[in-house]
């Protein structure tokens, strides 16, 4: 994906281009009590989450060998110039995966995160969820401190107006309906312009898009700018299910323990990112996360 980086987030990818010799290069450590003390007394968590957070909720990540819709993969639908050529399809695949993440629910790792946001603002500190993923489950989790970094499916832009609103209709339109189906051999459903999802802000009727980032889009200024200060300020950084290979969030962590901040990472498996990290946990995040943000016995002093 093309993103406009920030002049900081420039900065950091250039230092990041050689080691960072500053930081310990042993294995993270797994030590599970050493995080919970260091979590106890935390004022303000970053939290950044990616897609192996909901492949634990049966998300299809549309990554690797099995990351096809039909005969494509999500590089080449996700583009705005795919849209330009054919909109029917790349509707279609919008549409499969909205009226999908419809039947799934978040899962513990999501609950956990949500459950700790709302705890600990009782006690005056912070948590904020900075996503990758854009299914919206974090929010359906109770989380409310949210930047979502590659936006929403449930949200749609007109091309016309520039209108962006929420959009929860199932099916987004009447010609969808029934669409999508995603195995190989099922047959494009030719949709023309005019019965696809149109704009209805002051009667506009301009075509609408999924507005999300795709391929060779930049990512939202504001969003960004948003994510730098939370990372800037955090005093403690988790890195949920991210392969740490999608840029610019790949580089928000090592930016964090860059600085000296603790950061834990809950993943299957180790990233490009790992040995910059002063924690490593491996497994499934809903069974890593939530023993680790769950209450403390320093909460109640």
């Amino acid at each position: 994906m093309i993103v406009k980086l920030t002049c900081r987030t420039n900065r950091l990818y250039a230092l990041l281009k050689t080691p960072l010799v500053c930081q310990n290069m042993a294995r993270p450590s797994s030590d599970l009590a050493e995080f919970r003390e260091i979590f106890s007394k935390a004022k303000r968590i970053a939290i950044l989450t990616g897609a192996g957070v909901s492949a634990e909720s049966g998300v299809p990540t549309f990554r690797g060998a099995g990351g096809y819709w039909r005969k494509w993969q999500a590089q080449n639908l996700a583009t705005p110039e795919a849209f330009s050529r054919i909109p029917s399809r790349v509707w279609e695949f919008y549409h499969y995966r909205r009226e999908l993440m419809l039947t799934k629910n978040p899962n513990a790792a999501h609950m956990a995160i949500a459950e700790c946001e709302e705890r600990l603002s009782k006690q005056g500190r912070e948590v904020t969820v900075v996503t990758q993923n854009i299914d919206e489950l974090h929010r359906r989790a109770g989380s409310k401190s949210i930047l979502e970094l590659h936006g929403s499916l449930f949200r749609t832009r007109c091309l016309s107006c520039g209108h962006e609103a929420a959009n929860y209709q199932s099916p987004i339109c009447a010609a969808l309906e029934g669409k999508g189906a995603p195995d190989p051999d099922s047959d494009d459903a030719n949709i023309s312009v005019e019965q696809l999802p149109r704009c209805e802000h002051k009667g506009c009727g301009g075509l609408l898009r999924p507005a999300v980032v795709w391929f060779g889009e930049a990512l939202d200024a504001h969003i960004i700018n948003q994510a730098e200060q939370v990372l800037d300020s955090c005093d403690l950084c988790l890195v949920v299910g991210t392969s740490s290979v999608v840029y610019p969030a790949a580089l928000f962590a090592p930016q964090v323990a860059a600085r000296g901040v603790p950061v834990a990472e809950f993943n299957m498996e180790d990233t490009p990112a790992t040995k910059n990290f002063m924690f490593h946990f491996q497994g499934p995040c809903g069974t890593t996360l939530p023993s680790a943000l769950a209450h403390h016995q320093t909460e109640d002093e």
